[in-house]
């Protein structure tokens, strides 16, 4: 236990220390979010470079971690794989956050992220069916590396769209980091060093937050966003995917349950409003609470705690029978449906229907 408040520890004073010189980076390189229209709710020039800070915090927790506990954080392939996408994916972030790049690049480059990890050895190699029967890297075939990418660069980018309100993206994804965390602590079969790396990431965010939070000082820009989607896409892969007992899959789809269902309904809505997936809009679920009347504080705690019990749900799955578990997976689908339906998640917009 004391490895985890150390790497804890550690990660959160690293970050808090670190983020005002990357505020001050910001402004010195040009990565200023300057909003440019009414999807913006902030109002005034922000710098965005937090995420620099998240970095180096995670990755220095992370060395420090492995040469005091080699035995508890060993340097594998697959660390080493997940550390240099992770760079990938930063260097990505500074260069959007700053002179911005088209979309289709920075999706190639969280292609080639995902894909080094893939082969440093990170990969779903098998999918636990209502039988519960695994079906191995034979039964998947070559189907592991192009699925492991698509969950990798797919939450990369669900975590980088929630990142809306001030604190709501390091909040959340802390929680989850957490959860995930507790999740690969009570199970045996998981290694040790995959809960440290997420309490970590959860220090890095921690320490980030007090800056973060309304009213905001500094954004974590994609910098960040990518990055701690990154992290938590591949560690879930390498130690709660592969190795929980009970539906594997749907524990860090229930720990990420706000950005992955937020994204999932986005889609959604724009398909029905026959728009580009793509495409954005101020239909996501932090704009939906700001205009039922909450202030950007309110409706950041109700994320939060709408995540902790997501969360909280991923723990249960994880750790009770088969039947519990679907029980319990129904009952959150259920929630997650009517309340996108009552708070206008999915419905059809006032130019759509005029045209149709």
């Amino acid at each position: 236990m004391d490895y985890y408040i150390l790497g804890f520890l550690i990660a959160m004073v690293i970050s808090y220390m670190l983020t005002p010189y990357a505020k001050k980076l910001a402004y010195k390189i040009g990565a200023i979010d300057v909003p440019k229209d009414n999807r913006r709710v902030h109002k005034k020039p922000m710098p965005r470079l937090g995420g620099l800070a998240i970095y180096i915090a995670l990755v220095v927790g992370i060395l420090v971690m492995a040469s005091i506990g080699k035995n508890i954080l060993p340097i594998t392939s697959e660390l080493i794989g997940i550390l240099i996408g992770a760079t990938i994916i930063v260097a990505i972030g500074i260069i959007d956050d700053s002179k911005q790049i088209s979309a289709k690049y920075k999706l190639l480059g969280q292609i080639l992220a995902a894909i080094i990890v893939v082969y440093s050895g990170v990969r779903i190699e098998f999918i636990t069916n209502i039988l519960n029967k695994t079906t191995g890297m034979s039964g998947l075939g070559k189907l592991s590396i192009p699925l492991t990418i698509f969950w990798i660069v797919g939450i990369t980018n669900t975590v980088n769209l929630i990142d809306g309100l001030d604190g709501l993206a390091a909040g959340v994804s802390s929680i989850a980091a957490l959860s995930l965390a507790y999740v690969a602590f009570l199970n045996p079969e998981t290694p040790v060093g995959i809960s440290i790396i997420l309490i970590i990431l959860a220090g890095s965010l921690l320490g980030f937050l007090p800056y973060n939070f309304n009213p905001a000082q500094i954004f974590m820009g994609d910098t960040g966003s990518l990055l701690v989607g990154f992290i938590l896409a591949t560690v879930s892969v390498e130690g709660v995917i592969k190795s929980a007992t009970t539906i594997a899959v749907a524990i860090p789809v229930l720990a990420l349950g706000v950005p992955i269902f937020d994204t999932t309904f986005a889609i959604v809505r724009r398909l029905v409003n026959k728009r580009p997936i793509m495409e954005a809009d101020k239909g996501h679920l932090h704009h939906r609470l700001l205009e039922h009347g909450l202030s950007q504080r309110q409706t950041v705690v109700v994320l939060y705690i709408i995540s902790m019990m997501l969360g909280a749900s991923a723990i249960a799955v994880s750790h009770t029978n088969r039947v519990t578990a679907y029980l319990i997976i129904v009952t959150v689908a259920y929630c997650v449906f009517l309340g996108a339906v009552r708070i206008g998640l999915v419905k059809k917009t006032q130019e759509t229907k005029a045209n149709s």
